[in-house]
């Protein structure tokens, strides 16, 4: 913090000199300049009579969809369990990939730093940066529509979730239980069963359960695009407008992620 001093007066303390205070401003001013051109851009292409007219649509939906038709809840049993079932197995099979691309990731038990860490890494990412939904997308085209593709979605998108996650741990274990079952002459795969996998359990079921949590989220959603789930009757309700159907079918995908977020975090209290 700069201290400037005048003749007869005494020291002045400033947050900043003369040229970090400029740099400050021009940093603000450029965000300024940036936000504007951007809502120009966004207000150019925006149909503002939809927007101010949007209340009274939400309204007028509201009011078509109230009361939701409970009787049609006897038609959502199978496609709640297609949900959880997607989003069980994909967690299941993203896992099962996970945890060796993990070790491959971290430092500390790559076999090659310059080869295979970088090759996991291009997997952690590649995995990481598609959306569900895109992948559901392509996997229909190539394989059809239908829980497989759903299920087939959720695992890749979560093994780079996973992954990330695990080998952070990974790296961040105590080193010198690692070195004291080497120093017994334990072989590579040894040190990897009783010095590291002991380390890295509770990480591994926090992150397992947390991942299962969001894409029990995501898979309701999966629907939307044909790969299963309960999605598929809220895509088939939307496209008939039958809005009393579409209440219910939100409803129950409410109760089933507060039901997912709960048995999530009972989990992760008991493994904590």
């Amino acid at each position: 913090m700069p201290v400037y001093e005048t003749a007869g007066s005494p020291p002045i303390w400033r947050r900043r000199n003369r040229n970090q205070a400029l740099a400050h401003w021009a940093v603000w001013l450029t965000g300024t300049a940036i936000f504007v051109y951007c809502w120009m851009q966004i207000s150019g292409a925006t149909t503002w009579f939809f927007v101010w007219d949007a209340p009274r649509i939400a309204g007028d939906i509201w009011d078509r969809a109230t009361p939701p038709r409970w009787e049609y809840i006897t038609q959502l049993g199978r496609p709640i369990w297609d949900t959880l079932n997607i989003a069980t197995l994909g967690t299941m099979i993203a896992l099962c990939f996970a945890v060796p691309v993990a070790f491959l990731a971290a430092r500390n038990t790559t076999p090659s730093r310059y080869i295979v860490r970088p090759i996991a890494l291009l997997i952690i990412v590649s995995t990481r940066s598609i959306n569900s939904l895109i992948w559901a997308l392509l996997l229909i085209a190539i394989i059809g529509p239908g829980v497989f593709a759903g299920v087939v979605a959720i695992a890749i998108r979560s093994i780079g979730f996973c992954a990330k996650l695990l080998y952070e741990a990974i790296e961040e274990i105590d080193e010198t239980q690692v070195e004291a079952i080497t120093a017994t002459g334990a072989s590579r795969w040894q040190v990897m069963a009783y010095g590291i996998v002991p380390q890295i359990l509770p990480a591994f079921a926090g992150i397992a359960v947390f991942r299962w949590d969001i894409n029990i989220r995501e898979s309701t959603v999966l629907g939307l695009v044909g790969a299963g789930g309960i999605g598929l009757q809220l895509n088939a309700s939307l496209n008939v407008l039958a809005w009393p159907q579409v209440s219910l079918i939100l409803l129950v995908i409410l109760a089933a992620v507060v039901i997912s977020e709960w048995v999530s975090a009972k989990v992760r209290g008991a493994i904590i």
